[in-house]
């Protein structure tokens, strides 16, 4: 059998650029949006303490641990199909 070429997860793509690339552009683009119109300082209860922090860094923070999240989530999914 002849091997085709898998340009992404979903196969498809505009103008050269897949689908994915595209939605996680998106995704970035209007995380740095919503990031960028929520500078108020902020505070935050753990459990016991209390933090008070710029919105945004916590924004960035929720962003990052999301993104680390989705990357070892789809990591493990992969490592488990072998």
């Amino acid at each position: 059998m002849a091997k085709t070429p898998q340009s992404g997860a979903s196969g498809g793509n505009i103008g050269g650029v897949s689908y994915r690339t595209i939605g996680i552009g998106a995704i970035v683009v209007l995380s740095v949006w919503f990031v960028l119109a929520n500078t108020d300082s902020v505070s935050i209860r753990f459990w016991i303490p209390t933090l008070a922090a710029p919105l945004w860094i916590v924004l960035v923070g929720a962003f990052g641990v999301g993104a680390l999240t989705g990357w070892w989530v789809k990591g493990n999914r992969a490592g488990s199909r072998r």
